[in-house]
């Protein structure tokens, strides 16, 4: 598996398939690059790049202290310089989103457009408490067929998705050990994550407006718990040119194979080149 060595000498793991446009692929709070199995299929000739993040997946644990939004977006930059890019577009899944934020207003030169899939400026406390409830625990299914129909029965919201890809979502999610089922990530991203919501709370608007002139996309699931109808009525009022599509049947996060979705990052990847 191909890694590289981060300024801090962190080993970080990613895959780098393809040619063309450059399209750097963030997954969610826990997830990997296997966020985008699905959309992968269905995306035009380009350079698909996929990073997984420090303490997921197939990279290094470092502890909870450098699982930040800052330190995650460093280890992007870093990535783009391994690879000798100037720039890519961004495909932002959830926590992805955020720290494509981050770039914009810190690194805005190495962006070539930002696609932002169920996140925005503001943060809805219902999702980030069902976060909360989750993150950095084993789940209690000690099989992939239960934990799959956990998934489903825990996903409501989630409409016409065939039981196949529970099952896929819960291989790629938890990996099967003598003792049950354990997650593909450092348990310390717990305390990360609830060192970070002691912290007062961030504006991230500017983060958001750091976008400006550049090509903007965002999908969001109509249930979603964690991008809110109204935020997004705010990003469309702060930028009418922005791409944005609302996926039926979805909640956080759409998977982003779905009609809607695919119009959206279509049209997103034709305005970066």
């Amino acid at each position: 598996m191909p890694h590289f060595t981060a300024p801090d000498g962190a080993r970080l793991h990613y895959t780098d398939e393809g040619h063309g446009l450059a399209l750097l692929c963030l997954p969610g709070l826990t997830r990997t690059g296997a966020d985008f199995d699905y959309l992968a299929p269905h995306l035009p000739p380009l350079r698909l790049i996929r990073p997984d993040y420090r303490g997921r997946g197939g990279s290094d644990w470092t502890g909870a202290e450098t699982y930040t939004i800052a330190q995650e977006a460093a280890d992007q930059i870093a990535l783009l310089d391994h690879l000798g890019l100037d720039d890519a577009a961004v495909l932002g899944t959830s926590r992805g989103g955020l720290i494509g934020m981050y770039l914009a207003a810190t690194a805005k030169d190495r962006l070539r457009g930002l696609c932002l899939n169920d996140v925005g400026p503001e943060l809805a406390p219902e999702g980030l408490a069902r976060i909360a409830d989750y993150i950095g625990r084993n789940p209690a299914a000690r099989s992939h067929a239960a934990a799959a129909l956990a998934l489903e029965r825990n996903a409501p919201e989630f409409r016409d998705v065939p039981r196949a890809r529970w099952m896929a979502e819960a291989e790629k999610h938890f990996k099967v050990t003598e003792q049950g089922l354990e997650i593909t990530y450092d348990p310390a991203l717990r305390t990360a994550f609830e060192t970070a919501l002691r912290a007062p709370p961030a504006d991230l608007w500017p983060l958001f407006d750091a976008l400006d002139g550049l090509p903007l996309a965002v999908i969001r699931g109509v249930a979603s718990d964690l991008l809110s109808s109204g935020t997004l009525a705010e990003m469309l009022r702060r930028r009418p040119d922005m791409i944005a599509e609302e996926v039926e049947g979805r909640g956080h996060v759409p998977f982003l194979d779905e009609p809607e979705s695919l119009r959206a990052i279509h049209l997103f990847l034709g305005a970066c080149l």
